[in-house]
């Protein structure tokens, strides 16, 4: 079983890459994230998920130990395959996955091929409990800057002022994130209104940068 693979990259596809390992050429399929990354005759190290099937072997490559775990995850919801995993790890990071199943929001998975409304609802639902395990660093991006907040007080009044930043027109995963990170900083006691005030306050801050 092939768990990871050091060597020069010889060639890249649409899906794959060709690593070069001591004269051996590998065909790895690859995100379109992680195939971004390399570059024909860099070394590269990918971890590797390694599939045998009756009439084939397929070997998966990931820069990152967090996105073969995600696509681990993924694959076992059902529909979800392992081409369609790695086009939901093309157009979302494992932080922004964790995101996306934290606030439910169906829009950022049906940006990957493969993935319609009622997929994602299913990836969304059986991955609320499981995504909630996975190790990222704290819940920190890549930039450093949180992107999940632990809600203090009531969920439902947090739903209350999502749902309300929606209806104004912002992006549900934006809306999380900021009444997720107001409701952590005020506390128990703020009533929706409050929470979306302040959320208000973050969200046009953030539009300022």
């Amino acid at each position: 079983m092939i768990a990871k693979l050091k060597g020069l990259i010889d060639s890249l596809g649409d899906d794959f890459a060709v690593v070069d390992v001591g004269g051996v050429g590998y065909l790895v399929f690859c995100s379109g994230r992680t195939l971004g990354r390399l570059q024909v005759g860099i070394a590269a190290a990918l971890h590797v998920e390694t599939h045998v099937r009756e009439d084939h072997i397929h070997l998966y490559g990931f820069l990152e130990p967090g996105e073969r775990d995600w696509f681990n995850l993924l694959i076992t919801v059902q529909g979800v395959g392992a081409k369609v995993a790695l086009a939901i790890l093309s157009v979302a990071t494992p932080e922004q996955l964790l995101q996306t199943i934290a606030a439910q929001d169906k829009v950022m998975l049906t940006r990957a091929s493969g993935v319609g409304p009622k997929l994602a609802l299913r990836i969304l639902t059986e991955l609320k409990d499981k995504a909630g395990k996975m190790s990222l660093g704290g819940f920190a991006s890549s930039a450093g800057t949180a992107v999940i907040a632990t809600p203090a007080g009531d969920g439902g009044l947090m739903e209350d002022a999502i749902s309300a930043l929606v209806n104004l027109g912002y992006k549900r995963l934006e809306a999380f994130e900021a009444v997720g990170i107001v409701a952590k900083e005020l506390g128990e006691g703020a009533d929706s209104s409050t929470l979306i005030r302040h959320a208000l306050k973050r969200l046009g801050k953030d539009l300022v940068r």
